[in-house]
C-alpha cells in the first residue's frame, strides 16, 4: 500500500516506467513548465491569470535505423510544448481534465508517440498545488486521432521563377499570398548560373539541389519576414507560428523513402511534389508553368500586379 501511494504521487516518469511491463520504451518528458493562464470554472478564475506547472512524459516508438544527429528522426521537445501552447491559445477552458485530454489528442498525433503521461496542476488556487493527471495511449485513442489529424494545417505553396524573384514586385506578392491567413511556403528553382556536371548522378542530384537552396537564399534576401527551412520538424513549426518559410529542398528530399521520381532539375515538379507531401491546398506558380500532375491543385499564374 505504502508504494501505490508513493507512486501516486510520484512524476509521471516513474508511473510510467512502473507500467511498462515487459516492453520497455524510450521516453521523452518536459518537467515543471509553467505558464500563466486564464482557466477554471469559478467566477473568481475569470478575468484572471493564474500559474500552471505541465509535466509531460511521452513513450515513444524505437527507431529501426540509428539517428545521425537529425532532428526530424525524433519526437522533438518542440512538439510537446507547441502542443500544450495550441491548446491553451485555442479557446479558454473551465476544466484541467479537458485541456490535459486535448494535448494528449495532440501529442500522439505525432508518429512517434505512443503512449503520453500528463500532469497539470494549479499552483495559485490554494496552499498546495492542484491538479490532475491522465494517461492516454495511441491504441486507445483510435479513430479521435484520425478526427484531430484533419485539423493539421494546409499550407500554400508558392513557387517563384527566377524573374519574379528579382522583380520589384515580389514583396507585394507575397504579401498577396498571405491573404487569407493560411501558412505560406516558398519555393524556387536553382538560381541562373552554370552548374557543375558530373557523371556521377547522386552528386549531381546534390548539386542540382544545392542550387535551389542557393537560390533560396537568394529569395530571403528580398524580404525579411521569408526564412530558409530544411527539415520538416522546422517547416511544421513555422506553420504553426505563422512564418514564411523558403523551402531548401536537399534533406527532405535525399530523406524520402518515396521521393520524386522526375529529374532533381526539374525544380517545378520537385514543387508539385513537395505540395503532395504536405497536403498543401493549392500549389501556385509565379511566372512558371508545369506538365507535372500530382494530388494538390496547380494553379499557373503570369507575372503581374495581381497575381493572388
Amino acid at each position: 500500500m505504502a508504494s501505490e501511494i508513493r507512486l501516486a504521487f510520484s512524476h509521471p516518469a516513474e508511473r510510467a516506467i512502473a507500467t511498462a511491463g515487459e516492453d520497455p520504451r524510450d521516453r521523452i518528458s518536459l518537467r515543471d513548465h509553467v505558464r500563466e493562464v486564464e482557466i477554471g470554472a469559478f467566477q473568481a478564475e475569470r478575468g484572471t491569470t493564474q500559474r500552471i506547472c505541465f509535466n509531460v512524459v511521452v513513450e515513444v516508438r524505437p527507431l529501426a535505423q540509428p539517428i545521425d544527429d537529425d532532428v526530424d528522426r525524433i519526437l522533438s521537445y518542440d512538439r510537446v510544448t507547441e502542443a500544450i501552447a495550441y491548446e491553451l491559445d485555442a479557446e479558454r477552458l473551465n476544466l484541467l481534465e479537458t485541456l490535459a485530454e486535448r494535448i494528449a489528442e495532440r501529442i500522439l498525433l505525432e508518429p512517434q508517440a505512443l503512449r503520453v503521461f500528463i500532469r497539470i496542476e494549479k499552483l495559485d488556487r490554494g496552499p498546495g498545488a492542484l491538479g490532475v493527471e491522465i494517461v492516454r495511449s495511441r491504441k486507445e485513442l483510435g479513430s479521435r486521432l484520425d478526427e484531430r489529424a484533419s485539423e493539421q494545417p494546409h499550407p500554400r505553396v508558392v513557387f517563384f521563377s527566377n524573374a519574379a524573384i528579382t522583380d520589384p514586385r515580389l514583396t507585394h506578392w507575397i504579401d498577396q499570398a498571405l491573404e487569407g491567413g493560411a501558412p505560406l511556403i516558398l519555393c524556387v528553382g536553382p538560381h541562373g548560373m552554370d552548374l557543375p556536371r558530373v557523371d556521377h548522378p547522386l552528386v549531381q542530384r546534390r548539386i542540382d539541389l544545392l542550387a535551389i537552396e542557393q537560390n533560396g537564399w537568394c529569395l530571403a534576401a528580398r524580404d525579411p519576414r521569408a526564412k530558409v527551412v530544411a527539415t520538416r520538424t522546422e517547416l511544421d513549426w513555422a506553420m504553426k507560428n505563422g512564418q514564411v518559410s523558403i523551402w531548401a529542398p536537399s534533406k527532405i528530399v535525399l530523406d524520402a523513402t518515396e521521393g520524386p521520381t522526375g529529374k532533381t532539375r526539374d525544380s517545378v515538379g520537385l514543387a508539385v511534389w513537395f505540395a503532395d507531401q504536405l497536403s498543401a491546398r493549392e500549389l501556385v506558380l509565379v511566372g512558371a508553368e508545369t506538365a507535372a500532375e500530382g494530388e494538390v491543385p496547380v494553379i499557373c499564374k503570369p507575372l503581374g500586379d495581381r497575381v493572388f
